[in-house]
């Protein structure tokens, strides 16, 4: 994950990607800047970026696109999320210690709609950087 914010020496949203097959790096533009949380599924990085956490982006490597599906909040626009997986799909955990915000589940198959649930799986502690869950 690549990018930089406009807090450090110039202001870029270009994000570096490598290639394990060619043993390369490339840049593509309109990357995520200062990303406080990310996770890999599928074939797909979902990225929570600091400045638009009621946005979650999407990138596909197949056509180096971005694609950003709105978060489902209320209230304060500043929740801090970490992101886990579980069962191929992901799980926005709020570091909030407000009982008002839960667990969102983001199934990316799903239909139209029925993307995002809530869950009630919620991890202790305020330290939680990234989680894989194996059922």
């Amino acid at each position: 994950m690549g990018g930089r914010s406009s807090f450090t020496i110039g202001n870029s949203k270009f994000v570096d990607i490598y290639n394990p097959e060619r043993h390369s790096w490339c840049e593509i533009k309109n990357g995520c800047v200062m990303v406080t949380a990310h996770a890999v599924l599928g074939k797909k990085l979902f990225c929570i970026e600091w400045k638009n956490q009621r946005k979650l982006a999407i990138f596909s490597p197949e056509d180096n696109s971005w694609k950003m599906v709105p978060v489902p909040l209320t209230g304060s626009s500043s929740i801090d999320f970490r992101i886990g997986i579980l069962d191929e799909k992901l799980l926005l955990f709020p570091l909030e210690a407000e009982t008002a915000f839960q667990t969102l589940l983001y199934d990316p198959n799903a239909t139209l709609g029925s993307e995002w649930q809530t869950c009630d799986i919620r991890p202790f502690g305020l330290c939680l950087c990234c989680v894989t869950i194996k059922a």
